[in-house]
């Protein structure tokens, strides 16, 4: 077992048009993103597979990220910050994900974490300050904070969690200790965003912690099977004081008084994977054809085919009825994946900008729709990196330079991706809606 380090921050990444200490001046419009997306998509995959052997703490693709301007991308509006909506992030964890499936999921988390404080925040009327949220959002696209982090309460009561304590003094504020593993970013982040409870019980506080503090330490995951370069780790709070502006919200204990709107944080963060999801089965199938039209894929026996021959007895790659039928069915999976992944985003996204007026049941159906873009996407990633791992895999031969295209590590990334999602529940929680109106949980746990 390794011992647990701090990790090394970052410097910040500036350019030419944000100035250092200024804001991110980015165009949040269906044009500009879209191109800058492409861009960074396009940078990564080129080198994709030599990262993913690599298996280095990701601060290079961070740094990319951040040039670029997409962790500001959700933040609040302003006079030099132009933000974009949901549908536009969820695009953009998309396609980052056909490239590097690994950043997507980094850039999912964040942009979860980024709205911590208008879900947790205090509503209107309680006699709260919403204050938390413009900060977290003004200091999330002037500083370009990567996010990371996790909100999740404890499975159950007897499992330790992170706890706070009240400090000393006039300040007032908290301090916080525990262990907790986190999927992504937690070793590249700038700052970590955690759910602890007051001694251990009671509700759960959102609370900002800047992870270059002395008391907290970093031990990044080792020989994950995917997913390698997410940034995962297990993170130690060593007596960590926490500021009363840095508690960003609270979650009831009791799940009945959780608000509606609150309870679509959970829904936002596992549709984001989702499109992760996506994008692997999709990147996969895209890198698979264009090694198929290059005739790499390999001939297969007349006897199979049933076709006309070449001069060899055999059929080309392209002319190979079997591999149109399995990029007829593998592209036709991917489709339906798609159409079941855009309805739950609009949905998402026309439920968001209700806030605190939005009711129990239009929060039932954004649940249903996307835990069914939940088990289809699932499904679908797993069986299309399988195939094309079938199909293409190892065309370059087993003496190739580099050791063939790669095509495991999509299987692999879908894999770690949905291993922990429990299809059945999402399922069963899908079927009892249709048959007798019953609403999920209103919860934070997977």
């Amino acid at each position: 077992m390794s011992t647990p380090r701090r990790s090394p921050r970052r410097t910040a990444i500036r350019t030419a048009s944000a100035p250092a200490g200024g804001p991110v001046d980015r165009p949040g419009d269906d044009e500009i993103w879209p191109r800058v997306t492409r861009e960074i998509a396009d940078d990564l995959a080129v080198d994709a597979l030599a990262r993913d052997r690599a298996g280095k703490a990701p601060f290079d693709e961070v740094a990319r990220l951040q040039e670029a301007g997409l962790p500001g991308l959700l933040t609040a509006p302003g006079p030099t910050r132009r933000g974009a909506d949901w549908q536009a992030a969820c695009a953009v964890v998309r396609e980052i994900s056909a490239a590097d499936s690994s950043v997507g999921e980094l850039l999912a988390h964040h942009y979860a974490l980024s709205w911590s404080s208008r879900f947790f925040g205090p509503a209107p009327g309680t006699g709260g300050t919403r204050s938390p949220a413009l900060a977290l959002d003004v200091c999330t696209a002037e500083e370009r904070w990567l996010l990371a982090g996790g909100i999740e309460p404890p499975p159950s009561e007897s499992t330790p969690g992170l706890t706070l304590t009240p400090a000393e003094g006039p300040g007032g504020g908290w301090i916080l200790d525990g262990r907790r593993a986190f999927a992504s970013g937690v070793t590249v982040a700038d700052r970590l965003v955690v759910g602890a409870r007051p001694g251990g019980s009671g509700d759960l506080l959102v609370v900002l912690v800047d992870p270059g503090h002395p008391g907290v330490f970093t031990e990044a995951a080792a020989d994950r099977v995917g997913q390698r370069l997410a940034g995962a780790g297990t993170v130690t709070f060593d007596h960590v004081p926490v500021e009363a502006r840095h508690v960003l919200g609270a979650l009831p204990h009791d799940e009945h008084a959780v608000a509606p709107f609150t309870a679509l944080a959970p829904l936002a963060l596992r549709l984001l994977l989702v499109h992760v999801g996506l994008g692997i089965a999709e990147g996969a199938l895209a890198e698979a054809r264009d090694v198929s039209r290059a005739g790499q894929a390999g001939a297969v026996p007349a006897d199979r085919a049933g076709g006309p021959t070449g001069a060899d007895g055999a059929l080309g790659a392209g002319d190979d009825p079997y591999l149109l039928l399995a990029y007829g069915e593998l592209a036709t999976a991917a489709h339906a994946a798609a159409a079941v992944v855009e309805r739950a985003t609009h949905a998402l996204a026309g439920g968001l900008p209700a806030e605190w007026s939005l009711g129990l049941e239009e929060r039932a159906d954004i649940a249903v729709l996307v835990a069914a873009a939940e088990t289809v996407t699932g499904r679908a990633a797993v069986h299309i990196t399988t195939r094309v791992l079938e199909l293409v895999d190892g065309a370059a031969g087993a003496g190739a330079q580099g050791g063939g295209p790669g095509f495991d590590r999509f299987w692999r990334n879908a894999r770690a991706l949905t291993a922990s999602t429990q299809a059945a529940h999402r399922l069963r929680d899908i079927g009892d809606h249709y048959l007798h109106g019953t609403h999920a949980r209103l919860t934070l746990l997977a």
